[in-house]
């Protein structure tokens, strides 16, 4: 194998994956946040089994505009603050408190979820439907009473609603201190007759989000349902659903979880009894022009209460940061299964945590991500330096023997088969494996993308400063070379992003490759001169943390490369200095 046909190989590869990742981004179209399309939402469907049905009559909107407005229960908690809805039941404005929008000072923190009346409607509602067609259930127009207050850790409470016909209906709301709730739904039966009803929770987005658009990431409906994993995109649901009568996913479980995931949040529903059935339901509808988005557990059959009787179903909710070790510790302690799937980890998932891991054990030592990136770098380097030291020690033999080299390509120039076998046997006789320089580039494309994914997709890193101009390694480089780097007042396209750290990355690239045997095909040598100045526009736009790994990885490979070089003169020297003597003592 080339090593220099691989370089080109990741070259492509990484370009292919830019301009798809650009591609997706600039047709995706971003979500309307023009106040008029709040005025063109309809009302929440009473119950998630008809997603379509309106919530309630003309009349009974009409009579609902001359209520008083609706009371909200405070959430305050050490990492949540917001308030629920009473008219309804519904969770809809959710602020975490540890997180902002940007790393501006005095960002706004970021919203989780938002009523109706804002721009991106997204809320968690708990409810019942009639299964006997007779029980008044409550609606997205029940005022529900809550005993207590405010929902905090500890502190539990109690949504209550009498439907008239004998039956009390309750919710009790218990939360953590980070970012679970848990909601047991009862109902209490004091009429003389059974009744049949459905319990539901359900998590509902009224718009599109506006999504990153990475090829590599993925956004929009997620679960692991029956100990599998399930990823619809917004598009690929909204398809299904059209074709399926507005159901994109229907499976009933045991177990699991389900619900939304962006880059770095996630609303999720979960059953807090791992062995009771529940049906799981993804669903994409469209009113008046706009897509509805839900996911929804609900019992697979009635749920029968006898006169005299209380039913009850408890479902958790998790609605946060995508944090590693909590989403880890839920599923440990609370029994909720591959819950840290719910970050994108991807394909290279056994590298991808443990290099997590490891990062965040040196960022508590160190005080740093970018440290932690720098000395991982040394830790790698170390753990394959007698694999990437064989390999180095052959590419400087080639070097040396590049005069003999070219000697044969011009002996027999006329007779390339002949050529060849020349050349292998020159291979043999100095003991060089040609193909052995490859097993470096082979070491790091995985580790490449495993650390890619890191920067990428783990909240721990977002907003995460280096040193200097770095303020957050999970974003790229803000400097520019095509504004002298801030002196000149202008926003240059995308294309012409160069900043300081792709520049030392591209430089160190062509450093290292100064050091490796040159291609024998002249103009085979003149493309890949040009290779480290392609690599540092490709990885210009790319987190800033994976470009100083890059760029430390070369400045690594280089000293020891030079080390290896120079060792490898020395002994050639000495062999020559040996040979010398051997044939003065034979005379």
């Amino acid at each position: 194998m080339d090593q220099k046909r691989l370089f080109a190989a990741i070259a492509i590869s990484i370009g292919i994956l830019l301009a798809f990742d650009l591609w997706k981004r600039e047709t995706t179209p971003p979500a309307d946040p023009s106040p008029a399309a709040v005025t063109r939402q309809a009302p929440t469907p009473a119950s998630p089994l008809s997603p379509t049905a309106p919530a309630t009559s003309d009349s009974a909107a009409a009579a609902a505009a001359n209520r008083p407005p609706p009371e909200r229960l405070r959430i305050d908690s050490p990492r949540l603050a917001g308030s629920l809805l009473l008219r309804g039941a519904r969770l809809d404005d959710l602020i975490l408190k540890d997180y902002r929008e940007t790393t501006a000072p005095g960002s706004a923190q970021v919203r989780m979820f938002a009523p109706r009346e804002e721009a991106q409607p997204y809320f968690a509602q708990w409810g019942w439907s009639a299964a006997d067609g007779r029980t008044r259930v409550p609606d997205s127009q029940t005022d529900w009473t809550a005993s207590g207050g405010p929902l905090a850790p500890d502190q539990p409470v109690t949504l209550s609603w009498d439907n008239g016909q004998g039956q009390t209906f309750q919710i009790v709301l218990t939360l953590d201190r980070n970012f679970m709730f848990q909601a047991e739904q009862r109902v209490i039966n004091n009429g003389s007759e059974p009744v049949q009803l459905l319990p539901w929770t359900r998590i509902r987005r009224e718009r599109t989000p506006q999504v990153e658009g990475y090829y590599i990431l993925h956004e929009g409906f997620v679960g692991v349902l029956n100990g599998r994993l399930n990823e619809q995109t917004y598009k690929t649901a909204k398809s299904d659903g059209e074709a399926r009568g507005g159901l994109s996913l229907e499976q009933e479980t045991r177990g699991g979880w389900a619900g939304f995931t962006d880059k770095y949040w996630l609303a999720a529903i979960a059953p807090v009894d791992a062995a009771q059935p529940l049906k799981s339901s993804w669903r994409h509808t469209t009113e008046n022009g706009e897509d509805r988005w839900q996911v929804d557990f609900a019992t697979p059959a009635p749920m029968a209460v006898a006169a005299g009787e209380t039913s009850s179903l408890a479902t958790r909710l998790f609605a946060g940061a995508k944090e590693v070790h909590l989403l880890d510790a839920y599923q440990s302690n609370l029994g909720i299964t591959d819950f840290d799937k719910a970050i994108d980890f991807g394909w290279f998932y056994f590298l991808t945590k443990p290099f997590f891991y490891a990062l965040d054990f040196l960022f508590k030592l160190f005080g740093n991500f970018g440290v932690a990136i720098l000395l991982f770098t040394v830790v790698l380097k170390a753990l394959f330096f007698p694999l990437a030291n064989k390999a180095y020690k052959s590419m400087a033999r080639m070097k040396s023997m590049a005069p003999k080299m070219q000697e044969v390509r011009e002996r027999y120039k006329d007779d390339p088969a002949k050529a060849q076998s020349e050349m292998m046997a020159l291979y043999r006789t100095e003991k060089i494996n040609p193909a052995s320089g490859c097993l470096p580039i082979l070491i790091q494309i995985p580790v490449f993308f495993a650390l890619y994914k890191v920067l990428f997709v783990t909240i721990e890193m977002r907003h995460a400063p280096f040193f200097g101009w770095i303020r957050d390694l999970s974003a790229p480089d803000p400097t520019n070379l095509f504004t002298l780097f801030g002196l000149i007042p202008w926003d240059p396209p995308q294309m012409l992003h160069m900043p300081v750290w792709a520049i030392i990355m591209g430089v160190t690239m062509f450093l290292q490759q100064k050091l490796n045997p040159a291609p024998p095909d002249p103009v085979q040598a003149k493309i890949f001169q040009f290779m480290p100045l392609i690599f540092t526009f490709m990885l210009a736009s790319f987190p800033a943390g994976l470009v100083i790994y890059w760029s430390w990885n070369n400045l690594l490979s280089i000293l020891q490369q030079w080390y290896i070089m120079r060792h490898e003169r020395e002994a050639r020297r000495q062999e020559k200095t040996l040979g010398k003597t051997v044939v003065k003592a034979k005379g």
